[in-house]
């Protein structure tokens, strides 16, 4: 079980690619992204890393800095990135969380808490639940958990469509649709009354029924 929306993400401090680093230091003003994997150089999260890495500037523009896990020692996350610019175009620009103690992936409710061991014994299958995409808010609560299997590898179009909505909303009280996408029209939030709408919307809003009140996105 992953740790549930609007729970303080956990503090911790870790070994990464990058140095050591205090989490909620790291973060600091900014959104962030952690995204975990079960093992180093195994296929799907090669592809994932090299992706990632070529979609960086698009996370930069919106704020979101990216770290990655895995329960693999710092120095194999170091090895395993020369895989994946062979293989994929593009390094790991991103700092990678070195869990050789289990603690972050414990923290987080990715694996249980009977965890222990030496992890290079540990496989891919074994480390399984580890495939998680948490999206944190400047004020260190969990906005967004997406956890995938071991062979699905993750859409990080999507995550960036929804990183816009949870961006959006967060700043105006509104909601965003199925399929939504930046610039389309989203939905006033359930919590805003029609009166009060009226002063916010002076234009008003289209409504197929009353509880559905669509208008175009803020700026």
């Amino acid at each position: 079980m992953a740790l549930p929306i609007g729970a303080v993400a956990p503090d911790f401090e870790a070994e990464t690619t990058e140095g050591k680093i205090k989490f909620h230091d790291w973060i600091g003003n900014s959104w962030a992204m952690l995204f975990s994997h079960p093992k180093d150089f195994t296929p799907v999260c090669t592809t994932e890393l090299g992706l990632l890495a070529k979609l960086k500037p698009e996370f930069d523009k919106r704020g979101v800095k990216l770290i990655g896990l895995s329960v693999d020692p710092v120095d194999r996350h170091a090895k395993w990135s020369e895989d994946i610019k062979e293989t994929q175009g593009a390094a790991p620009n991103y700092p990678m969380i070195g869990d050789t103690d289990y603690n972050v992936s414990k923290l987080y409710e990715m694996l249980p808490a009977s965890t222990s061991g030496d992890p290079l014994t540990r496989t891919p299958a074994d480390n399984q639940t580890v495939r998680n995409a948490i999206v944190i808010g400047p004020d260190k609560k969990i906005k967004l958990t997406i956890v995938y299997p071991m062979t699905t590898g993750r859409n990080f179009q999507e995550i960036l469509r929804a990183i816009d909505s949870l961006q959006l909303t967060a700043k105006h009280r509104v909601a965003t649709p199925a399929d939504w996408k930046q610039g389309e029209d989203v939905i006033i939030a359930g919590s805003v009354s029609d009166e009060e709408a009226k002063t916010i919307y002076p234009a008003g809003w289209k409504a197929p029924k009353p509880y559905i009140r669509i208008v175009p996105q803020p700026k």
